[in-house]
């Protein structure tokens, strides 16, 4: 096996882990505020990964905390406006909005990294958007603050995937995994304590931040930092739009707040049939320098 087909398989897991984790973290904010779960989950995964990591710290300098910074920002940006955004705008218009990082990736990857995506990563980019489109549901043209919100939240995911290419290229990418989930804890936790709020702690709240905190934030963001050494921001964006898929499919088996699953819809198999359609054009080669650009 291939560095580079490893680590499109373990991009795949992680997308999985993190479509399994969308119900159980719907279902934790029912019982405390967003930012307090977010700063929570980032904390432990944090501690984790130092414990896991602490000989790289003998790599950190200045250079290596400014990209770490800089990925931070870009992560706690997408996920605090991706939450905020919600409040104002529909479910699917999140969803949809939020994937089309899928085509901002190898347009800015073009731009900034000069890795010029082949043909057949351009059909599979197309492919998984519109499987984004029908899995959602379709856009409703209503543009809306929330949209606007969602929409600065899929350029930060996007900068957040090109920065990890372009930084792990020169630094220690363990330690920039760790100092990217530190700093998104900090500025999570800056919000939570701007507005400070009383919040219960029960056995459905900890369990679901155990699982997010260490599968879904310290396993699946480390994991994605570092294997992205082996692999292109375009096929990172492709494969991480698999998330929704699964979080699609794992709404059928995990109950809601209410104990109620999902049912399958058309929409939704047509649209997981073409996102993995993507995913699998990705994969095609078509000449021996076409790793090194896709």
């Amino acid at each position: 096996m291939s560095k580079q087909l490893g680590a499109d398989i373990l991009l795949l897991i992680i997308a999985a882990i993190w479509g399994a984790s969308f119900t159980l973290m719907k279902n934790v904010l029912d019982h405390m505020p967003s930012f307090i779960y977010l700063s929570l989950r980032f904390w432990i995964a944090a501690v984790l990964l130092i414990i896991v990591f602490h000989k790289s710290f003998k790599h950190i300098n200045r250079r290596v905390m400014w990209h770490g910074l800089v990925i931070g920002l870009m992560l706690f940006g997408g996920m605090a406006l991706q939450v905020s955004g919600l409040y104002f705008t529909t479910a699917s218009n999140s969803a949809f909005i939020t994937g089309m990082n899928v085509v901002m990736v190898p347009a800015v990857s073009a731009l900034l990294l000069k890795k010029r995506p082949n043909l057949f990563a351009v059909m599979g980019v197309f492919l998984s958007f519109a499987g984004l489109f029908f899995l959602s549901g379709g856009l409703q043209f209503n543009f809306n603050v929330g949209d606007l919100l969602t929409l600065i939240c899929a350029f930060c995911f996007t900068f957040q995937i090109i920065f990890i290419d372009k930084y792990t290229a020169h630094e220690d990418a363990a330690l920039i995994a760790v100092l990217q989930i530190l700093f998104a804890a900090v500025f999570n936790t800056a919000v939570w304590a701007a507005a400070p709020t009383a919040f219960g702690l029960n056995a459905t709240v900890v369990v679901t931040l155990l699982i997010t905190g260490v599968f879904g934030t310290a396993l699946a963001f480390a994991g994605q930092t570092i294997v992205q050494k082996y692999t292109s921001p375009t096929r990172t964006a492709l494969i991480l739009t698999a998330e929704p898929v699964f979080g699609a499919l794992f709404a059928l088996v995990i109950p809601n707040s209410q104990g109620i699953t999902e049912t399958l819809q058309t929409n939704v198999i047509i649209g997981c049939a073409l996102i993995f359609s993507g995913m699998l054009m990705s994969e095609i080669k078509i000449g021996k320098n076409d790793e090194a650009q896709i």
